[in-house]
Formats: C-alpha cells, sequence, structure tokens
C-alpha cells in the first residue's frame, strides 16, 4: 500500500509547472505540455517544459519583438529555432538564427535573445541539463522584466 502511495505522488521537477518524464511516461506532444513561464523576471519566453532526470526540453515561444534582456544560468544549452528568427547575442558574439538554426549557449555565458521584429512569433526547442532548471537570473541583478523592441512593450 506504501508503494502505492509513493507512485501516485507528484514527481518533483526543478523547473515549476514542469512535467516530468519517466515512471510509464516517455512520449509528450510538446504543443501540448502546460504552457510554463521559462524566463520569470528577464524574459517574454513561456512554453511547456519536460524534464527527464538529467536534461530538460521546452517548447519556447516568444512573441515577435520581445525577448530576454542579457542573463546567465550555470547550465548549458542548446537552443533550435523552429519558427521565425532570434537575434541577439552570446558571449558577445551576434547571433542571428532563423528556422532550421542550433544556438549553442555555454554555462555561465551571458547571453539576450529576442524575436525579431520583423519576422513570425518565434518558437525554439531549448534543450539543457539539469544542473538547474530553466530559469536564469538578469546579469544586472535586477530580475524587473523582459526586453521589449520599441513598439512591443505592454503599453505600447
Amino acid at each position: 500500500m506504501a508503494a502505492k502511495k509513493r507512485a501516485k505522488k507528484k514527481a518533483k521537477t526543478k523547473t515549476t509547472g514542469a512535467v516530468k518524464g519517466g515512471n510509464g511516461r516517455y512520449q509528450f506532444t510538446l504543443a501540448q505540455v502546460k504552457d510554463v513561464p521559462a524566463g520569470t523576471g528577464y524574459s517574454t519566453s513561456h512554453g511547456g517544459v519536460v524534464e527527464g532526470e538529467r536534461m530538460l526540453v521546452g517548447y519556447i515561444h516568444k512573441e515577435r519583438g520581445t525577448g530576454s534582456r542579457m542573463h546567465t544560468h550555470k547550465n548549458e544549452q542548446f537552443n533550435f529555432v523552429v519558427r521565425g528568427t532570434l537575434v541577439g547575442s552570446v558571449n558577445g558574439k551576434k547571433v542571428v538564427a532563423p528556422a532550421g538554426t542550433l544556438i549553442y549557449i555555454p554555462a555561465n555565458a551571458p547571453h539576450t535573445l529576442v524575436a525579431a521584429a520583423h519576422d513570425e512569433n518565434v518558437i525554439f526547442i531549448a534543450i539543457k541539463d539539469l544542473s538547474h532548471g530553466i530559469i536564469g537570473k538578469a546579469v544586472d541583478g535586477k530580475m524587473t522584466g523582459p526586453l521589449y523592441q520599441k513598439g512591443f512593450g505592454p503599453r505600447d
């Protein structure tokens, strides 16, 4: 009986609201996984996140003209752009990544990525090791909100 209670107990995730893989759950329709914030305090990123034991995958959205202020995280990350174009920088190097592009972000690398205003809303697949969850920290230490390009802010 105690084993059944443990099996029913919800598996813990490092990302609040993420879905835990394993324990009989091995297939996920990413576009239908519960939408969660993926950059609270510095980004407009949001989407479904699935965590395994050592890795996470996110199906992440950014509306055009919006994105992340400069931030870092202790885990390395790959972003595969599915739709739209991400622009910004990683470790001071300019990034322009249209659909089909893979972006590598080393652990602790300062980076900022925005959905290009001239293109459609962005969808990308984020893949990270689980030394931490999906959310990082703003470089300026202020978790005061995302980056909005001119004409795309909440009050514009």
